[in-house]
């Protein structure tokens, strides 16, 4: 991709509710649009990132074995009233020209619940995984942090239907480590598996998979050994407490930002929608079910809360929107073309800054902020030979142009 053609374009100025580290480096390198509190626009280079993390989402949920499916967003009221959700504060109303009223799903157990019960029928058809990537609606009285809480928001959730108990455990535990694999591939390793409440959700407790930053609105209590973590709002213990699971940490108070949870959700939906299914008995049972969320846009705004410096976003290679930042500088024209061609045909990702009328300090400033790991710099200075520095490095090297296609192919 060219610069030049590029919809999106870096800016110097941002609205004055952009206070959080995202929320102003997202805006100001042309990733996303705020169309209002809580609303945006993802740009190209934002869809880009956004996309690979799905990517990454979806190769490791359907490797399970899980059913990816997309639900509709606009729920008839009747399905609310099933479950006993249509008063939920969060949920955004709407009504037809008819009168007929609907809610803008905030998550989708009442649309799953029914859709698999026509499918199910035997203890043979049990377990059964579905997921999708979707946009989710809520309405939040304080839409703040850019994207980190938002009116519309990108949402995985997936739901699982078992036989029995322990057939549902076992799938809650599998997940849990998906999850971390997930996290992981996208950069997140530093991650805390924490005891929560259920919330609006379920009245069980859940797990929430949160990241340790001063960014976070979550208050955790966690081990400073161990990988033991609570949510504060559901624990007795105190900071400086020796820790219940391994008994050789001391227990810390952290901010967190919650990117992913799960619920044991039990048999409530399965029961309120008549979901049944024969066993080998020939008896007729309810299927337990799992709940599993991850926020896709949460997770852009996340790692930019982890991954920045003064200068700009700083992205981990297997989510960056491009893998080379390419520059030409005056002069240069001719050979970044050559360069530019180059990499697309050994299938590199890059972004070529070909503006005519920007100085090299505005495209090197511009590089920086958009946060591409790689960069490649000719001009005339570099002749037949051209400067390579990695995002997050200071050192440049001069190198020839096949000594750096061997080091990007390497790590393509």
């Amino acid at each position: 991709m060219k610069y030049s053609q590029l919809f999106g374009k870096t800016r110097k100025t941002v609205p004055a509710d952009a206070v959080s580290v995202n929320h102003e480096l997202l805006l100001k390198a042309g990733f996303v649009d705020q169309a209002s509190s809580g609303v945006f626009s993802w740009l190209p280079l934002g869809l880009r990132v956004l996309t690979k993390i799905e990517q990454v989402i979806r190769e490791e949920l359907t490797g399970i074995g899980s059913h990816e499916v997309a639900m509709p967003t606009l729920i008839s009221k009747s399905y609310w009233e099933k479950t006993k959700r249509w008063d939920v504060d969060i949920l955004y109303k709407t009504k037809s020209q008819t009168g007929k009223e609907y809610g803008l799903g905030f998550s989708h157990e009442e649309i799953v619940a029914p859709l698999a019960g026509k499918y199910i029928r035997s203890y043979k058809d049990l377990p059964l995984s579905i997921f999708q990537i979707q946009r989710k609606f809520r309405d939040e009285l304080r839409a703040k942090s850019g994207v980190l809480r938002g009116r519309e928001f990108g949402m995985k959730d997936m739901y699982s239907f078992h036989k029995d108990i322990d057939d549902f455990h076992s799938y809650y535990e599998l997940v849990k480590q998906i999850y971390l694999k997930i996290f992981s591939k996208i950069g997140l390793s530093q991650i805390k598996i924490t005891e929560a409440s259920g919330g609006v959700f379920t009245k069980k407790h859940s797990h929430e998979f949160n990241v340790l930053t001063q960014a976070g609105e979550t208050d955790l209590l966690y081990c400073s050994t161990c990988e033991f973590a609570q949510n504060l709002d559901i624990t007795t213990r105190k900071e400086g407490n020796a820790c219940p699971a391994c008994q050789k940490g001391k227990l810390m108070v952290g901010k967190a930002i919650e990117v992913g949870n799960i619920f044991d959700i039990g048999t409530k939906y399965a029961e309120d929608f008549g979901v049944s299914f024969i066993d080998k008995d020939g008896g007729k049972k309810i299927p337990h079910m799992g709940c599993y969320g991850i926020g896709t846009t949460r997770l852009v705004g996340t790692i930019v809360e982890i991954y920045h410096d003064e200068k700009g976003i700083v992205w981990p290679e297997e989510i960056a929107p491009y893998r080379v930042h390419l520059i030409s500088l005056p002069g240069a024209d001719v050979h970044a073309k050559s360069v530019y061609k180059e990499l697309q045909e050994k299938g590199i990702e890059v972004l070529w800054d070909d503006r005519e009328d920007a100085s090299a300090g505005v495209k090197f400033a511009d590089a920086d902020l958009i946060g591409i790991p790689w960069r490649l710099v000719v001009s005339q200075k570099t002749g037949d030979k051209i400067e390579m520095k990695r995002r997050n490095e200071k050192e440049v090297e001069m190198i020839s142009i096949e000594k750096a296609m061997k080091e990007l192919s390497i790590t393509n």
